[in-house]
């Protein structure tokens, strides 16, 4: 059974509709990313994914449920969505923030337990900034920051991550960094990780599965080699791509492009 899906999915905002009659797999325990083009849906679909948005048709299923009809604790235990640019509060400390990652956990008044302390040092670790844990936020670099964000969605203790656009903004080193990091976590803790990107070779890169949108609608689904082609960026870019090899990761990459 698939992780994630989407069945007859529709959705939109007021009387446009964004999202069009959808039909969509997401792999357990892989990266999975979406692309096209500006408009075309991407966050609309991760918005919906994460029951953000109610569907105006069809559904989105978790493990077989209906996401829409969870308990809002239980699928806040089971996803964890990181929006684009998040805004994080003046002065804020990185571990107060990683904190509010435990929000499902927490009962009563809400007071942090070993257990809470012990997922926010453990995500510290995994995104490399213990030794920033009593550092502003605001004080750090935006490589920096994002990992942050992905430390709080990790203290969150979900077996999926959506992540809208977590590489806009950066350079490319730090693109590289927050890239990676997301990498080794589905490869150490089989997390699920779905993610929009706009950088074609990076989503090539790092993807084990590639969703290709254009106008609310799946062009093509599969493998990087299968959706990374010529004929596939040609119908959801209007670009005519000369994709090749990359020996080094084995994945194909666009070399360069220009327009119909």
């Amino acid at each position: 059974m698939p992780k994630i899906s989407a069945e007859k999915l529709s959705v939109g905002y007021g009387k446009q509709l964004i999202v069009d009659s959808m039909e969509l797999v997401i792999p357990k325990s892989e990266i999975t990313c979406i692309i096209g083009p500006n408009g075309c849906g991407k966050s609309t679909l991760l918005k919906t994914i994460a029951r953000l948005l109610k569907p105006t048709v069809g559904s989105v299923l978790l493990d077989g449920q209906a996401i829409h009809k969870m308990p809002t604790k239980k699928v806040a235990q089971q996803i964890a969505i990181l929006a684009q640019s998040p805004h994080t509060p003046e002065e804020m400390t990185v571990k107060d923030l990683v904190s509010y990652g435990r929000s499902p956990y927490q009962k009563g008044f809400g007071q942090l337990t070993a257990k809470d302390w012990e997922m926010i040092h453990w995500a510290l670790e995994e995104t490399n900034l213990l030794d920033f844990a009593e550092r502003s936020v605001h004080s750090l670099s935006g490589g920096q920051r994002q990992r942050v964000w992905i430390a709080m969605a990790l203290a969150q203790d979900t077996d999926v991550l959506l992540l809208d656009e977590p590489t806009t903004y950066l350079d490319l080193a730090h693109q590289l960094d927050v890239l990676q990091v997301l990498e080794k976590l589905n490869k150490k803790q089989n997390k699920t990780i779905v993610m929009v990107l706009h950088d074609l070779n990076h989503a090539a890169r790092f993807s084990d599965f590639l969703v290709s949108i254009r106008d609310g609608k799946i062009v093509k689904s599969g493998t990087p080699k299968e959706v990374m082609t010529n004929e596939v960026l040609r119908s959801v870019f209007d670009i005519d791509a000369k994709i090749v090899h990359d020996p080094d990761t084995n994945k194909p990459a666009c070399l360069s492009y220009h327009l119909i």
